[in-house]
């Protein structure tokens, strides 16, 4: 599939047939372009929780509204963020730039994320975001449907998941085979509303 048509049929999809699995080869290829979505520095502070446990799965659709799409999907995906991932040898994310390149990244990632809370969250719900759209085009290339969420309690999941203290939950992406075509679209504001060049 060409990426515009990517981008014109991908649709936030409810309905999902529940008896449905992607394959290890299919998950494998989603999964490796999802780790190609760009981070700042390249910290790569996305991490991806596949949730494949029936058990688990219903706990989270409990948290979740109820929404069905938690269970029935093929695959359920937590895109949380790494908040600390900057401080975690950082020296493998430029492992295999030139020396001089290195020699810059890696302290300057330092510099930049110490003490600084704020954007430290900041980039990892930005990191998070370009990985979930990368999913869900990824898995509209390959045949599938998708919705991304935040209809859930946060807290909640972070405990079903075990989250680690310096990661946040940012998002669900579900990914699989529609039942029902999405809904027309709601109405897309005019490109004159949206688009500012230069200055508003």
């Amino acid at each position: 599939m060409e990426v515009f048509d990517a981008i014109e049929t991908r649709r936030a999809v409810k309905h999902f047939d529940p008896e449905h699995r992607l394959s290890d080869e299919e998950l494998n290829k989603l999964m490796s372009a999802a780790i190609l979505s760009p981070t700042a520095f390249n910290i790569q502070n996305w991490r991806f929780v596949l949730v494949q446990d029936p058990e688990l799965r219903k706990q989270i659709r409990a948290a979740s509204l109820g929404q069905a799409q938690v269970t029935d999907a093929s695959l359920l995906v937590i895109v949380c963020a790494d908040l600390k991932a900057w401080g975690k040898d950082t020296a493998r994310y430029w492992r295999n730039a030139p020396e001089e390149v290195r020699g810059f990244m890696v302290p300057a990632i330092q510099q930049y994320y110490d003490n600084n809370e704020a954007v430290q969250r900041d980039e990892g719900i930005r990191s998070c975001g370009m990985a979930a759209q990368t999913l869900m085009l990824a898995a509209k290339a390959m045949g599938y449907d998708s919705c991304p969420m935040d209809g859930f309690d946060f807290d909640a999941v972070g405990k079903l998941i075990n989250l680690p203290e310096d990661h946040a939950v940012v998002m669900f992406v579900v990914i699989g085979k529609a039942t029902q075509p999405a809904r027309e679209r709601g109405g897309q504001l005019p490109l004159d509303e949206v688009v500012i060049t230069d200055r508003f």
